[in-house]
């Protein structure tokens, strides 16, 4: 498997572990949204995979999910 392919993994678990949380904490993506300070758009394509967060966006939305921005990566 190449680096690439890795990273691709890793972008997709994120995604889901993303999805995962707000699931768990009876969010919708509009009120996870809201919360962070993001487009619900750029949320639903950080969920999906399509858009790769930034660190600040992963700090945003560790925040608002009250978790240790580490939880995303378990």
């Amino acid at each position: 498997m190449s680096n690439d392919d890795k990273i691709e993994q890793s972008l997709n678990r994120l995604a889901k572990q993303i999805a995962g949380l707000r699931n768990s904490k009876g969010l919708t993506q509009e009120q996870l949204a809201d919360k962070a300070d993001i487009d619900r758009v750029a949320l639903a394509n950080i969920e999906t995979g399509k858009r790769r967060p930034t660190v600040t966006t992963l700090l945003k939305l560790a925040e608002s999910l009250c978790i240790n921005p580490a939880d995303f990566f378990k």
